[in-house]
């Protein structure tokens, strides 16, 4: 049988050729440290923001991910979402809204090739376990193009994977070439720091939100809504009723949430809903600007609603 080293160069993967083994003091878990709200945390990252609500309890960043994780402090996040490029920007083609389009999404989802794909997961996931409370966990999505290559990073980096889940869309678009099966799910790793995390869950809240039974891995969720683009959408735009699971299931209120690639901002909008701090870093300012259209849209709705 070929061992992985014989399919890719470990080097090039980013692997040690012998994996290293823990000490029970790398193992260790830090004391927890006091709650850290956005504004001190603002001043030691030290970069400029690209948008800051009045609160300051919705960040955004226009940087690269990472270039900007190295400056956030040690253990200061609660959780990460991050849904990073898939590298499908291969000249293909795929099915929307019934039409044929290009499957191009632009410059930041063009692979380079396996390896320097890799490499790009293992280093922004290196940097988020750095910057995750001790207690922290990460969600991470993606397809089958990449979500073997975030499962293995996170194996060898020490991450405790605690659940995958198969988010199946409802509505997923048809399969153009007829030659394989429709592609209908999407898999979210939920991770914690490390093996001796005692990450939170919020089993009550889950298992009354499924009729008072035990919510299963396989998820039910469909596609963004209609009103969810109304300012425009992303290309892989994740749907609220998504995220404002993950952030109920394994945040508290007052929390800090970070998403490494903010996308259309759906992290931070459920975030801020649902009453956590968010920081969200993305490079590219069209999708930026929709979050904080997105954003300004939902402050409004939740005033007109208090008044």
């Amino acid at each position: 049988m070929n061992q992985i080293g014989d399919l890719f160069p470990l080097k090039l993967l980013g692997v040690p050729q012998e994996m290293p083994v823990l000490t029970k003091e790398q193992f260790r878990v830090k004391p927890r440290e006091a709650q850290v709200g956005l504004i001190p945390l603002l001043s030691k990252i030290g970069a400029e923001s690209y948008f800051e609500d009045k609160t300051k309890s919705f960040i955004l960043f226009k940087e690269d991910t990472l270039k900007l994780l190295p400056l956030i402090p040690d253990e200061s996040i609660d959780m990460i979402f991050a849904d990073p490029p898939y590298f499908l920007s291969n000249g293909g083609i795929t099915c929307h809204a019934g039409k044929m389009v290009s499957v191009n999404k632009g410059k930041w989802d063009v692979s380079n090739g396996i390896e320097d794909s890799h490499l790009f997961n293992q280093r922004w996931l290196k940097q988020c376990q750095r910057i995750l409370k001790p207690n922290g966990t990460i969600w991470v999505s993606g397809t089958s193009h990449i979500i073997h290559s975030i499962g293995f990073a996170m194996q060898t980096l020490y991450y405790k994977i605690l659940n995958d889940i198969s988010w199946f869309k409802v509505n997923p678009p048809p399969n153009l070439s007829c030659r394989y099966f429709t592609h209908s799910t999407e898999t979210i790793i939920w991770a914690a720091k490390n093996q001796k995390s005692k990450h939170h869950f919020n089993y009550p809240l889950m298992k009354q939100l499924n009729n008072n039974k035990q919510m299963l891995s396989l998820w039910h969720i469909k596609s963004p809504e209609t009103s969810e683009k109304k300012y425009g959408k992303h290309p892989t735009q994740k749907p609220m009723k998504l995220l404002e699971r993950i952030v109920q299931a394994s945040t508290k209120k007052g929390d800090i949430v970070l998403d490494p690639f903010n996308g259309s901002g759906t992290t931070g909008l459920e975030a801020y809903l649902l009453g956590r701090k968010y920081i969200g870093i993305d490079s590219e300012k069209e999708y930026l600007e929709l979050s904080i259209k997105r954003f300004k849209d939902l402050a409004k709705a939740i005033r007109a609603k208090k008044s």
